[in-house]
């Protein structure tokens, strides 16, 4: 075989192979490979909560009242059905209001973003700063804690599994927050006192620095704590299971039933509303 017919086949054989190879293959990036399904927040289970939670909840302690001494009375921070007089259990109704109004205070699969269990737990074992009622619990080995940690992390038995990947949280933004949230708490209001009047006393719902006196803005290290402390009452994403946006929301409008300080917000379109709904989502 002379050379020019050795050059033939050599075109031939590789025209072939290309005839052969499809005409693209699909890549996945790097994230499409390796990245996993973020995990569905588990559903919170209304027969664990009143066999278990509820009790909690409206048992005397050592040295403290009892939740429902401070939570069933009406005011901002009623959360609980009242007893009727006399009785010492809820009624099925009764029990599911207070499964609803409670589950406002719990961040499904997440304890430690749970103001039901970080308020009243020793600031020392990860509890917030604030909590009028006292400390009940010194360490997240106590088993009343552990009990609501349990509830707040487990799928109801008749939840089917999700197969779908649960969205990411958006991130909370600390520069919008400083700009354009913490005005907001430390602004006047027609009615009603300043969110900074009542919520940065130190006390039991103090999740703001007090001003330095005659000051009318933070430093930056006091605004660094103020959003620390203030993300805790947020669920990233969702504006109507934070408690900072649905408290001094009229009920309404999708707001709690509790907020010793008055309903700031008639509508969910009010501006102030609508800036904090939009840091709460990441935009």
């Amino acid at each position: 075989m002379d050379y020019t017919a050795l050059l033939l086949v050599a075109a031939l054989a590789v025209a072939q192979s290309v005839s052969l190879r499809p005409l693209s293959t699909p890549t996945r990036s790097v994230t499409q490979q390796t990245a996993p399904a973020a995990a569905a927040a588990p559903a919170l289970d209304y027969e664990v909560f009143k066999a278990r939670v509820q009790p909690i909840l409206t048992s005397s302690r050592k040295g403290n009242a009892r939740c429902i001494a401070c939570h069933s009375r009406g005011g901002g921070n009623a959360y609980l059905e009242p007893l009727p007089p006399g009785a010492t259990t809820y009624t099925e109704e009764q029990s599911r209001r207070n499964f609803e109004r409670v589950s406002r205070l719990v961040v499904p699969g997440d304890p430690l973003k749970s103001v039901l269990l970080i308020n009243p737990l020793a600031t020392a074992a990860g509890g917030s700063h604030w909590h009028g009622g006292g400390k009940h619990w010194q360490s997240q080995d106590n088993p009343e804690w552990q009990t609501l940690s349990s509830w707040v992390r487990t799928r109801p038995a008749a939840a089917a599994p999700s197969t779908a990947a649960a969205p990411a949280r958006p991130t909370l933004n600390f520069d919008v927050f400083k700009t354009k949230v913490q005005p907001i708490l430390t602004g006047a209001r027609k009615g009603n006192a300043r969110c900074i009047a009542c919520h940065s006393r130190g006390g039991g719902n103090a999740y703001m620095e007090p001003l330095p006196p005659g000051g009318t803005t933070y430093t930056d290290e006091q605004s660094r704590r103020n959003f620390d402390r203030v993300s805790r009452l947020v669920v990233p994403g969702d504006p109507l299971k934070s408690v900072l946006l649905t408290n001094p929301l009229a009920t309404e409008e999708g707001g709690s039933h509790w907020h010793g300080g008055g309903k700031h917000w008639q509508s969910q379109q009010n501006p102030e509303w609508q800036t904090l709904a939009a840091w709460v989502r990441g935009n």
